[in-house]
């Protein structure tokens, strides 16, 4: 079994040394940096997600990918993900087949509503078109990415009538994934445009997911689409024991998970929870290499995954700890994972 891994980062916004936030100016570079180390290192994917948050500093991803597209040479890029919901198909496609130009076709893109609402009121969406906006959107995509002429008629923008939209890309393809949570119409409708899907599970076990990765291999198949790959994308901590990897990585996820609470309206975290939640059945990735190695390779075989990528900025973690964190799961979880699945 080949499995990808790769890692994710939202351009977490971490503490100066005076226990301020820092300026987004900073976390962008040090999100090229870590970039930067996961080519080195020899991984095979670096995924940046799209908010428009306080917390994270990344609102254009592709920009920040096509600076890291000239400091790498051959890792892969895309997004975790593009809020396709409140962007123009048209310009998501122009913009990663640039991309995929600069980077030598390295490019990918991963459409999905996202977990924020923030782009909605900011680029004058209506909230109760949530669900109309993203299938239309995502039907218009598929339109663009076969690269012929595109005939599409919808509610949400004009018809676009035209033969070709640059750039084009050199395989004739640009590669779209689509991610998802726990819905099931999420998966049969990445089925119905054989986009492949990355399942993001950010709470519990992934053996909760063994069913709607089964109906997503069961929608290809009866919509006649061939096999497509799956991915999962799941927080995670790695430092050279157990122990230490709870202790440096417990206050940042506590933390985060209880701000993100009182938005959301939900009772507190509690040290207990989280801690479960690192365990073998919870959803976070947290341990030594040899813990976290074991986890990732008992997903990937329940899940038939193609890919993991481990959401390894968190919070307040410090950038130091995020570059030990590449180095570790590079250097020590990647080998471990690829000879228990070999």
């Amino acid at each position: 079994m080949t499995l990808e891994l790769g890692l994710d980062t939202f351009g977490d916004v971490a503490l100066g040394d005076d226990g301020t936030p820092l300026h987004p100016a900073v976390v962008v570079r040090e999100v090229l940096a870590e970039g930067e180390l996961a080519d080195r290192l020899g991984l095979d994917y670096f995924g940046i997600g799209e908010h428009h948050r306080r917390d994270y500093a990344v609102s254009a991803p592709d920009v920040v990918l096509a600076a890291l597209a000239g400091r790498t040479e051959r890792i892969r890029l895309g997004t975790s993900v593009t809020v396709l919901s409140s962007d123009d198909p048209v310009r998501v496609f122009q913009r990663f087949s640039t991309l995929d130009a600069v980077s030598r076709g390295r490019a990918e893109v991963t459409v999905g509503r996202g977990s924020f609402i923030e782009s909605f009121p900011l680029f004058g969406l209506d909230l109760q078109q949530y669900e109309t906006l993203f299938t239309e959107k995502l039907d218009l995509l598929a339109a663009l990415v076969s690269e012929k002429p595109v005939h599409w008629e919808g509610s949400t923008r004009a018809p676009l009538d035209v033969d070709y939209v640059a750039p084009a890309t050199e395989s004739g393809r640009l590669p779209v994934w689509v991610g998802v949570g726990g819905t099931p119409a999420s998966v049969v409708r990445a089925a119905q445009y054989g986009f492949p899907v990355v399942i993001a599970i950010i709470g519990g076990s992934s053996r909760q997911f063994v069913p709607l990765a089964d109906l997503y291999r069961r929608a290809l198949g009866e919509l006649q689409q061939p096999p497509q790959p799956i991915g999962v994308h799941s927080p995670g901590y790695v430092a050279a024991t157990d122990e230490q990897a709870v202790e440096e990585f417990l206050p940042h996820f506590v933390g985060y998970m209880n701000m993100l609470g009182r938005e959301r309206r939900w009772a507190p975290m509690t040290e207990a929870q989280a801690r479960a939640q690192f365990g073998p059945d919870g959803a976070a990735y947290v341990g030594s290499p040899e813990t976290v190695a074991a986890k990732i390779a008992e997903t990937a075989r329940l899940l038939g995954l193609s890919r993991f990528q481990l959401k390894y900025s968190f919070g307040t973690l410090p950038h130091a700890q995020r570059l030990e964190c590449i180095r570790l799961y590079a250097e020590e979880v990647a080998p471990r994972v690829r000879e228990l699945l070999a």
